[in-house]
């Protein structure tokens, strides 16, 4: 399909311009031609008649002077008798033969035009002149009064107009065109300064930053949207290289473990305890297995993955993860709790309380307290543990991913740093939030998620 418009901005509004500019000038030169060449013509048909009917009632009266004074804009009439004699005249035609005869104005009362050149022993120039005769009865019988005008202004008036549209049209529209093409260029300067920085960014170097003119304009907007854009692929992209190679570290470790011990065995199997080697080796696995899970429900949630989802008592699923931890290291003591319904994927749900568990359980001292209660259209689930607690400023780091304060280091060195950032990005996910509120001794983790519309109220609420 041909493009009847180019691709620049700058010809398809410059085009635009010119031919809207054309429209209206075409429009007004149409009115203009149909309506002022009549109407100027008209004003000295009017002027003639007007002197014409005058000079034809004072002859029949029989009140016509020889020499008479009529409107300087008609200085030449004549009453001329059906002989041929003039019998009155205007000064500028006393003692002239007559004007002109127009053939058949023979009819009293009725107005004879035409146009014509004059004689040269009448009038000095050789323009074209409206002539009107007018035949009347008078006491000396029928005469007709002849009146007559230069048409020479109005044709001069008549020239300079089609000079100007047929002529002025395209030259005002060449100045709009050029003119558009100047103002939207200098417009759309800014616009080509962003596009050749923006193209001089890679995804090696996000530093640089587009340029923001002080316009005030949508270029404006447009260069700080596109700055913020960018200032946040950085971020992505920082977060992204640390991501990976924090991935790779926290991998690196276990697989190097369970190598050095497999090359050990290898080289010494007799002196090799197999079981315990074993042992190791799967709890190794294991380890690989927990943090896979972890990055790859991460990417997902990054990814905004879209999962299966559906009603979860938040209740029910707490009172099954106490009855799965019954040998834990330290009881979990779960509060009497109400129906709790959310509205989300299971295995995300159930790997929040799980992690925020598992975490608890490493820090506890004696016991674990968890509670799910339901206030107003939030379901909130708090773990808390009697530990040595989290400090004030680093209760934010402990949501970044493979982030490990030196005290959790001490306690499990088998930790990877995932479980507390999953857990949050698990409840954003669901429109929550997850928080760590201030309580001593110890540390207590508040997940926040919103209560399921289509969910009945309890007594308790109720009251």
């Amino acid at each position: 399909m041909k493009r009847f418009f180019p691709r620049s901005i700058r010809a398809r509004l410059t085009v635009i311009a010119t031919l809207v500019a054309a429209l209206v000038f075409t429009a007004t030169s149409t009115i203009t031609l149909a309506t002022v060449p009549s109407s100027m013509r008209g004003l000295v048909h009017t002027r003639v008649e007007l002197a014409v009917r005058r000079v034809a009632s004072q002859a029949q009266t029989g009140q016509l002077p020889a020499t008479f004074e009529i409107p300087s804009q008609v200085h030449l009439v004549q009453v001329v008798s059906r002989t041929g004699k003039v019998l009155a005249a205007t000064p500028d035609l006393h003692g002239d033969p007559p004007l002109l005869t127009i053939e058949g104005a023979q009819q009293p009362g009725k107005i004879y035009v035409t146009e014509s050149m004059l004689p040269p022993h009448v009038v000095k120039d050789e323009g074209q002149h409206l002539i009107m005769a007018m035949p009347v009865n008078t006491p000396q019988g029928l005469v007709t009064v002849y009146g007559a005008a230069s048409l020479d202004e109005v044709n001069k008036a008549l020239t300079w107009l089609y000079l100007l549209v047929f002529l002025g049209t395209p030259l005002v529209l060449l100045i709009v065109a050029s003119t558009t093409w100047a103002v939207v260029g200098f417009a759309l300067r800014p616009v080509e300064r962003i596009r050749a920085e923006m193209a001089e960014i890679t995804g090696q170097d996000l530093s640089r930053r587009v340029p923001v003119p002080d316009t005030g304009d949508e270029i404006t907007s447009l260069a700080a949207t596109t700055n913020d854009t960018l200032d946040r692929l950085e971020r992505s992209a920082e977060t992204q290289r640390r991501f990976v190679a924090d991935a790779s570290h926290e991998l690196r470790s276990p697989i190097s473990a369970l190598r050095a011990q497999l090359e050990f065995a290898n080289a010494y199997p007799e002196e090799t305890d197999w079981p315990a080697t074993g042992a190791h080796a799967l709890a190794a696995t294991d380890r690989l297995t927990y943090i896979i899970d972890e990055l790859l429900m991460l990417a997902k949630l990054d990814a905004g993955a879209v999962v299966q989802r559906r009603v979860v008592d938040m209740c029910q699923m707490a009172a099954e993860q106490v009855r799965r931890r019954e040998r834990s290291r330290v009881p979990i003591v779960l509060a009497p709790c109400h129906p709790a319904p959310v509205h989300g994927s299971p295995m995300q749900l159930d790997r929040l309380l799980t992690n925020l568990l598992d975490n608890a359980t490493r820090h506890a001292a004696t016991m674990i307290d968890l509670s799910v209660t339901v206030e107003e259209d939030k379901v909130i689930v708090t773990v808390t543990d009697d530990g040595e607690g989290i400090p004030p400023e680093h209760r934010e780091r402990v949501f970044e991913r493979f982030t490990r304060l030196e005290s959790a280091r001490a306690k499990d060195k088998g930790g990877s740093g995932l479980g507390l950032p999953l857990s949050r990005e698990i409840a954003a996910a669901h429109g929550g939030s997850l928080t760590i509120a201030e309580h001593s001794p110890g540390a207590r983790f508040v997940a926040v998620l919103p209560l399921y519309e289509g969910a009945p109220k309890s007594p308790h609420q109720e009251r």
